[in-house]
């Protein structure tokens, strides 16, 4: 029903539409190689432990907008720590590494047709969430991907996500994929 509206509005694409159902496999690709360069970490913290975790803490990570961020529970853990406990079951989310990434990526921008040149601060956004242990994708790596497969010249999305732009900007120099420019409209 989607693609009828968007044909009943005079939007026309080229090729084939592109599900996220059939690129799981890409995806998981794309998370296994930056595990294998150690740029992703299993985190087992429940929602619950994160906020106590915050709670607890005198200053707590803030995001852009205020929200309240990750504080690095699981980044640290040991090797065979994370082995014993994927090896028994216990849930996990990949997250990514942001630190050891931007130092690796170096000094990143990307180009936004309202802001003009912006330096690329994943940073801001603390160790996001890249996939789960029963899914592969988040809808970070998702959607950086999906862009670059489908040659997405121009991303044009609600201003409500240019921050989200600075994970996916290294995510492109992560995984040597293009990057188009971006126009982040008002909502």
């Amino acid at each position: 029903a989607t693609l009828e509206d968007l044909e009943w509005l005079g939007l026309h694409w080229e090729g084939d539409v592109r599900r996220q159902s059939e690129g799981v496999g890409l995806y998981r690709e794309a998370l296994d190689a930056l595990a294998d360069a150690e740029l992703v970490y299993p985190c087992f913290c429940t929602r619950k432990q994160i906020r106590a975790e915050i709670e607890e803490a005198s200053r707590a990570p803030h995001g852009p907008s205020g929200e309240l961020l990750y504080p690095g529970i699981c980044r640290h853990l040991g090797a065979k720590d994370r082995e014993y406990r994927m090896a028994h079951g216990e849930p996990f989310a990949w997250r990514l590494d942001v630190a050891r990434a931007m130092a690796l990526a170096g000094h990143l921008d990307w180009y936004d047709c309202r802001a003009g040149w912006v330096t690329a601060r994943p940073d801001l956004l603390g160790d996001v969430v890249l996939g789960r242990k029963d899914s592969p994708t988040s809808y970070h790596l998702s959607v950086t991907l999906d862009d670059h497969l489908q040659g997405v010249s121009l991303v044009t999305r609600g201003e409500d996500l240019f921050h989200a732009t600075h994970i996916h900007r290294l995510l492109q120099a992560l995984l040597g994929l293009d990057t188009p420019r971006y126009y982040h409209h008002n909502l």
